[in-house]
């Protein structure tokens, strides 16, 4: 049994979660309040604390040589300052009421109840595995840690044949094809959707379908697994279709994922239509004074929608717990929402988005227009200037921007950071043809392909509005 609250000087800070958000938070309330002040507990069930998990795909494919290249702080570490991080031990259960957490030592099987003043969730997602037969196959992986990518790099080096099957094609599904076909892999790519990256639409996802293909990958859209196949050793064979059988030594899930909250609901505690955890501005979960949670576990509010979505991202997971951290340790901090930005790639085909797709904007209930254009990344005469494709949508009557996404060759992707500021200040397309952007030939067009887009867009919400 833990010392009680009752018998402590100072206050017990306890995280579920040593990835970016629990350790960014405990990092930042540990420079706000030292060890007399604020103990510091976290809990992590893996192997690995403050990793980047976005950069598996990457190291999956050889394009970051080793593993603990995407950790940015070992568990000494952080016990060097004074964070008593405790690794392969996971938590169990959640007393809110009696405000304590029973944890189980995934080595010796121990257990223990450690009580808290505050504490932190910061429990991940993981990766969706629909219900199907030979789903847990010896073989099939899905890859949302770095425990998660280490035991799929064991099975590739274990394994003879060299044929592999993703299921889905949103952003984990499209990077880990592309990490495979880099491994010498013979790879196809299952989707039920209409096209790759389902975060766009379906117009510009069949750019990335077009890339996919020139890099050797069999894309098979519009088709839904209904089972994975076993061989007479239990391993995965193939995936199945209602039409057709796929062959496959390994299979990757790139589904998507869902929001690690089992404890979290076990608790009582407020979840929302995602499964994510609900909070308010300063990542304090509704209704609990001293509970704050963040990352891939809650949910967040579009600023552009005005609903709650579920986004896993690093770089929210890492706002998030410096908020928490700040809040946590003394002083004030928000985060007030985000407006969906996400970027990715496909060999040399970069792809963007920030906002709304034309079905959220009508699933929000909100009329609009959309205009494309086809520009260059540079001056057109200038070397290297590659083309690009801009989708905007724009609000009908009011002009304001809504959406934009993008695909082309190098330097189109980080351009989307313009859209999601112009989204952030709630401006309209006639307001972004004015920014003044900068300009010279080896960087853009004198009309860069964004301006050149909310130029169009302009012209159309007017025909659009006209009586």
């Amino acid at each position: 049994m833990s010392m009680s609250r009752a018998s402590r000087s100072q206050e017990r800070l306890v995280v579920v979660g040593g990835d970016a958000a629990g350790m960014s938070a405990a990092s930042q309330a540990r420079r706000l309040k030292g060890p007399d002040e604020l103990e510091i507990v976290a809990f992590e069930r893996g192997h690995f604390s403050s990793y980047s998990a976005c950069g598996i795909p990457y190291w999956v494919g050889g394009d970051v040589e080793d593993r603990d290249q995407l950790i940015a702080r070992s568990p000494e570490e952080h016990r060097a300052r004074g964070i008593d991080l405790r690794m392969r031990t996971e938590v169990t259960e959640l007393d809110v009421t009696g405000g304590r957490v029973r944890s189980r030592d995934l080595e010796s099987g121990a257990e223990a109840w450690t009580s808290y003043d505050k504490l932190v969730l910061a429990t991940g997602a993981h990766p969706m595995r629909p219900s199907l037969p030979g789903i847990d196959a010896p073989g099939v992986h899905g890859v949302q840690t770095l425990d998660d990518g280490q035991a799929l790099l064991d099975t590739l080096a274990r394994t003879a044949g060299r044929r592999a099957v993703v299921i889905g094609a949103g952003y984990i599904g499209v990077e880990m094809a592309e990490a495979l076909i880099n491994r010498g892999y013979e790879v196809t790519v299952v989707n039920r959707g209409q096209e790759p990256m389902s975060t766009l639409d379906p117009d510009m996802g069949r750019l990335v379908h077009e890339a996919m293909e020139g890099l050797g990958i069999t894309m098979v859209n519009d088709a839904e697994v209904t089972k994975i196949l076993t061989g007479e050793d239990g391993r995965v064979r193939a995936v199945a279709t209602e039409d057709a059988e796929y062959p496959a030594d390994v299979v990757v899930l790139g589904i998507g994922v869902r929001p690690e909250t089992a404890l979290a609901e076990a608790a009582g505690l407020p979840l929302g239509d995602h499964r994510g955890l609900l909070t308010d501005l300063a990542m304090r979960v509704r209704g609990h004074e001293n509970i704050w949670a963040g990352g891939d576990c809650v949910e967040v509010l579009d600023l552009v929608s005005g609903r709650e979505r579920h986004i896993a991202l690093g770089t929210h997971a890492n706002k998030h717990g410096q908020v928490i951290g700040a809040n946590v340790g003394g002083g004030y901090a928000t985060f007030p929402g985000v407006v969906g930005t996400a970027v990715s790639k496909v060999c040399d085909l970069e792809i963007a988005r920030t906002g709304l797709r034309e079905k959220d904007a009508r699933r929000a209930g909100l009329r609009f227009e959309t205009v494309t254009i086809e520009s260059t990344s540079r001056a057109g005469y200038y070397p290297g200037a590659d083309p690009m494709k801009v989708k905007m949508l724009a609000e009908r009557r009011t002009g304001r921007l809504l959406g934009v996404q993008i695909v082309g060759q190098e330097g189109a992707a980080k351009r989307v950071d313009i859209a999601a500021v112009a989204l952030t200040a709630c401006m309209t397309v006639e307001q972004m043809t004015a920014l003044d952007l900068g300009y010279a030939p080896p960087f853009s067009p004198v009309w860069d392909p964004i301006l050149v887009a909310a130029r169009k867009a302009v012209i159309a919400v007017r025909a659009g509005s006209a009586p």
